[in-house]
């Protein structure tokens, strides 16, 4: 039978999505903001054209707006603020760039981030406030309504990067008498309840947590069965003063989607969600490889005067160790001066040796920040890497030490060499793991000064054994 002239058309036009404007903003391999959208931007700012800056912003996801706030010049983010003016929110806020972030809420009258705030789940207010001055703080809270401005100033009480500050108190939490149809009932009659959640906290009279209930649990069993009957008994309980980095292994190690947050007492105050733990995650890592080189937060957003100040205090320490390295070699220069050899070598085996001692430093450091290294496997671990340290010097010396015997016809030298070779891979094994180790214990992070003391030992150790063999043995005779 023939369709009806126009209404399969009319079905086809409804079922198919309308084209996205947005992937023509965005490269297909890495979904970034291309070069020519940036361009568009940028020259309808130039010339003051805000009706098209905020047409080529509008289709855009609150994310790639973020992006586009990051990837723009510095001078042109308060303009382009102004231009799309309520594109840009909480959402937005959300997903930027802390220093991008802060740029832009200095440029916010104190009501108008209160609003913003308001809208944001209180783990992303937070982040927007906790990074204002002072007087900027009180200024922001002083416009928030009552009830915002408690559970802000709750959150700040607690420690930075702490589980309080990450939690969120939109929390659905019921009383343990209740039946799957009167826990459905009041999901649907409440209409002040949290919008997005992914299990149902079931708390005592003290409202302790004992249980919780996944949604599909409870879209699927019968009315009348008691939540006690269906709900999970054992859950991972969150601390409010567990550090986040701490929260977000406990979230990787037990597969967790959400968590409940317990003060001293074990009332439920809030949960975390794994959207939150990703974003932790990826901050933690980035943030221990970014130490270990002394580079700071390592954002192209920090300002350059604080850029410089970090970089430059981790250079005068190795500018330090460097002269002391230096001061060994100088104990050895009448032996470098009868054989010039010497000199030429000797990088080698220092240079060898703080690679070493780095690979182990990366090992032990990532180990420490996931709990892999404890005290109840520390010694296996010193024992396996030099176990590994005296394996590689064993190769190394001994292909360094052929190929200097060869090419200088000197096996002697050839010999030196390859002994220095092996007694400076073992110095990086053992510092490798031992001053990570140490520094953790004196409860000091260990990504941040374990990198300078490592490169000291392999460049002083790696001198003093290389010199001080070839004049033991009468090299330099």
């Amino acid at each position: 039978m023939a369709a009806e002239p126009g209404h399969d058309d009319a079905r086809a036009d409804l079922a198919r999505p309308e084209p996205s404007r947005v992937s023509d903003e965005l490269d297909e391999e890495d979904n970034t903001l291309r070069p020519a959208f940036l361009r568009k931007v940028v020259e309808a700012l130039d010339a003051g054209d805000q009706e098209t800056v905020y047409n080529l912003v509008e289709p855009l996801h609150p994310a790639d707006v973020a992006d586009l706030f990051e990837l723009i010049g510095h001078d042109y983010r308060a303009a382009l603020a102004r231009a799309i003016n309520d594109l840009l929110g909480s959402d937005v806020l959300a997903e930027l760039n802390d220093w991008v972030r802060d740029d832009l809420v200095e440029e916010l009258e104190p009501d108008e981030v209160a609003e913003l705030a308001e809208q944001m789940e209180t783990d992303d207010a937070v982040a927007l406030i906790e990074d204002l001055d002072e007087a900027d703080q009180q200024a922001v809270l002083a416009e928030m309504e009552p009830e915002d401005r408690a559970a802000i100033e709750s959150a700040l009480s607690f420690p930075e990067e702490s589980a309080g500050r990450l939690m969120s108190r939109d929390v659905i939490a019921v009383p343990e008498h209740l039946s799957v149809g009167d826990l459905i009932d009041y999901l649907r009659r409440d209409d002040d309840l949290a919008t997005e959640f992914w299990e149902v906290f079931v708390v005592d009279v003290k409202h302790r947590p004992v249980g919780t209930c996944q949604l599909s649990w409870i879209l699927r069993a019968p009315r009348e069965i008691a939540l006690t009957d269906v709900m999970k008994r054992d859950q991972t309980l969150i601390p409010v003063t567990m550090d986040q980095e701490e929260v977000a292994l406990r979230f990787q190690k037990y597969a967790l989607i959400s968590a409940a947050v317990v003060d001293e007492s074990g009332r439920l105050v809030g949960q975390i969600t794994v959207d939150d733990v990703v974003h932790i995650i990826q901050e933690e890592a980035s943030e221990d490889i970014l130490r270990l080189s002394g580079a700071g937060d390592g954002d192209i957003n920090e300002p350059i005067s604080l850029t410089v100040r970090t970089r430059l205090s981790w250079l005068v320490v190795n500018l330090g160790t460097a002269i002391l390295a230096s001061s060994v070699v100088g104990l050895f220069q009448n032996a470098i001066a009868h054989f010039a050899l010497l000199a030429v070598l000797m990088p080698i085996v220092s240079g060898m040796g703080g690679n070493a001692g780095t690979q182990t430093l990366a090992v032990v450091v990532r180990a420490i920040a996931t709990n892999q290294l404890t005290s109840s496997n520390t010694w296996w671990m010193i024992m396996r890497e030099l176990r590994i340290a005296l394996t590689n010097g064993l190769s190394l010396g001994l292909l360094i030490g052929t190929g200097t015997g060869l090419i200088f016809g000197n096996p002697h030298l050839g010999m030196v060499i390859a002994a220095a070779m092996i007694i400076n891979n073992l110095v990086a094994g053992l510092a490798g793991i031992l001053v990570p180790v140490g520094l953790d214990r004196l409860r000091v992070d260990p990504a941040v000064s374990s990198a300078v003391f490592v490169t000291t030992a392999t460049d002083t150790m790696g001198f003093f054994s290389f010199l001080g063999l070839a004049v033991v043995t009468g090299l330099t005779s």
